[in-house]
């Protein structure tokens, strides 16, 4: 596999010291807090996809929100059908790394899951999202209901408040295709913990967010 993210062959025993214990939370084992699984969803379910650079990073931060039955990490927004990983990070298909997020809404209301969104992603960032440059890691947001449209133009002047007169430029598009990413994509953070969270480390992603949000830098309970 080539890799945009390389892990370098050696690394300090300090770091190695850092990628072994982690983050007390990114080190945490990740769950998926379903109301119900997979297959069997009530009516209450409900899908939206999004768009926060690395796909890695927003799927092991949004399933752990209670109430979201699946993260898939996928593709979507582009003029290429069925794009591979190798196409997309080329950056000339025109689609973006997103998570399309299965929850049920009687447990996660849709406002409180893009107020976890927006705590995850640099919205004032219109080149890519920490470290990963380019329009395919830059974020989004899209709806497929004018319901959705509402409540993310609404999530959205709420981010805007609190970054006071920084300009949000993360768009509310409409819903797209979305294509799943490839198998060894899904479950990255827990199925290659170690060379995720060094990953999420050196890409700089939690300090930003620690800059940018503050004490309420995620509702997905690392901060």
């Amino acid at each position: 596999m080539t890799m945009h993210r390389p892990l370098p062959w050696l690394l300090g025993a300090s770091l190695l010291l850092l990628l072994l214990l982690g983050d007390a939370n990114l080190a945490a084992p990740l769950k998926k807090e379903a109301g119900a699984p997979p297959g069997d969803a009530p009516d209450s379910t409900e899908t939206i996809v999004l768009a926060g650079g690395c796909f890695w990073c927003l799927e092991s931060d949004l399933e752990k929100l209670p109430g979201v039955v699946e993260a898939v990490s996928g593709y979507s927004g582009g003029h290429v059908a069925s794009p591979s990983y190798r196409q997309v990070s080329s950056g000339k298909t025109g689609h973006r790394e997103v998570v399309e997020v299965t929850f049920d809404s009687r447990i996660l209301p849709l406002a409180d899951l893009l107020q976890a969104f927006w705590r995850n992603i640099d919205p004032l960032d219109p080149g890519g999202q920490f470290c990963d440059r380019g329009e395919q890691y830059t974020s989004a947001i899209f709806v497929a209901t004018p319901q959705q449209r509402e409540a993310a133009a609404t999530s959205l002047d709420g981010a805007q408040a609190q970054l006071a007169n920084q300009a949000i430029v993360t768009p509310i598009l409409p819903a797209a295709t979305f294509y799943p990413a490839e198998d060894y994509h899904q479950n990255y953070a827990k199925e290659h913990r170690l060379r995720y969270n060094y990953y999420r480390w050196s890409c700089g992603r939690d300090r930003r967010l620690k800059q940018l949000w503050g004490d309420n830098m995620s509702a997905s309970g690392k901060a």
